[in-house]
């Protein structure tokens, strides 16, 4: 019976380093630090959703894979239209990138700033979680990263220090901070504005000296930045577009990790965009929009716009619709029409 034992044990232990040699030479080319890109950092909820899956990853792999954020675009200066590149040059290892930045390298990720493509959360989830948003994937694939899941800047509102803003009109002639793409420059000349493209770093000092007049952006960011602090009096809640966040790793490193690990970081990253989704919504999906409340509690003017004031916007913007919609893509958006036409109303 000792000596079965003892062979069966021998057995055992032989197999265990018939196996382990591969395992352990593949976590040998593993990095001790991985890099992760973000525009925000904590407590954003854009910072948390790297903060959310670097802890999950480390836990779960047992230390294997330990991630470093990167918050501010730090690893390129603070340029945000060059975080895709550098994603997949390696200067970057993984990132929760924003859709916008990375429009200019991969087009059909403006579908979702087609301007009134999406008129509630619903529809979000309808691209996103649905075969849109598989689609997306395999684009971002074919480009160099590979793509895991999916989290959310969310809708962006627009603030400005001059009078409350209801109609088109109101627009005219104001100077209003937008991001790096080119789509956002036709969608604010066609609403009678002066669109001026600048980072956000820029963007701050701009709004408090005035040589800007309004801006665009989840309304979380107002809190957190507190705006109104520079000038920012009046908010127009509108929902002319959301900005969907995707959780990636440069292919190299993806290839470099084992396919458990793999299995690890993708689940992680899914576990940690629904929490993130989640902390994106708060304050705008319960009764009453507390956000929208805490906002005006700043002594701030809140204008939601009715439906009907809603869609003199969408009339004015539908000829940059219609202009970026065979640049992005005519099968890509008709898709997402049909999947957002279909969705459970809310």
């Amino acid at each position: 019976m000792k000596l079965r034992t003892f062979l069966t044990a021998t057995a055992a232990a032989a197999a265990a380093l018939a196996l382990s040699p591969s395992v352990a030479l593949a976590q040998q080319n593993y990095k001790s630090e991985y890099r992760l890109s973000l525009v925000l950092g904590p407590p954003s909820p854009w910072g948390m959703a790297g903060q959310i899956w670097a802890d999950l990853v480390k836990e779960r792999t047992k230390g294997r894979i330990n991630i470093k954020l990167y918050p501010g675009v730090s690893l390129i200066q603070g340029d945000q239209t060059r975080e895709f590149s550098a994603l997949r040059q390696g200067v970057i290892d993984m990132a929760v990138g924003s859709t916008i930045n990375w429009s200019p390298q991969v087009k059909s990720l403006n579908l979702f700033s087609l301007p009134f493509l999406m008129p509630d959360y619903a529809a979000v989830d309808a691209l996103t979680q649905g075969e849109v948003g598989k689609e997306v994937f395999k684009t971002l694939e074919k480009s160099g990263v590979m793509p895991l899941a999916w989290g959310e800047n969310g809708y962006r509102e627009l603030t400005n220090s001059k009078h409350a803003i209801s109609k088109p009109e109101d627009l005219k002639g104001m100077k209003i901070r937008v991001v790096g793409s080119p789509i956002f420059t036709d969608m604010f000349t066609a609403m009678g504005a002066n669109p001026t493209q600048m980072s956000w770093a820029d963007a701050q000092p701009a709004l408090s000296s005035g040589a800007v007049d309004g801006q665009e952006n989840p309304l979380f960011m107002f809190t957190i930045l507190k705006l109104q602090t520079v000038g920012q009096k009046f908010v127009t809640t509108w929902g002319y577009m959301a900005d969907p966040l995707v959780f990636v790793v440069n292919k190299d490193i993806w290839a470099s990790w084992t396919k458990a690990d793999q299995d690890i970081v993708r689940q992680a990253a899914l576990d940690a965009g629904k929490q993130e989704i989640a902390l994106a919504r708060k304050g705008l999906v319960e009764p009453g929009k507390p956000l929208l409340k805490d906002i005006a509690g700043m002594g701030v003017t809140v204008t939601q716009l009715t439906p009907e004031q809603r869609a003199a916007f969408v009339k004015v913007t539908r000829p940059v619709y219609d202009k970026w919609k065979p640049q992005i893509g005519t099968n890509l958006v008709d898709m997402a029409e049909k999947a957002i036409a279909a969705r459970p109303k809310q």
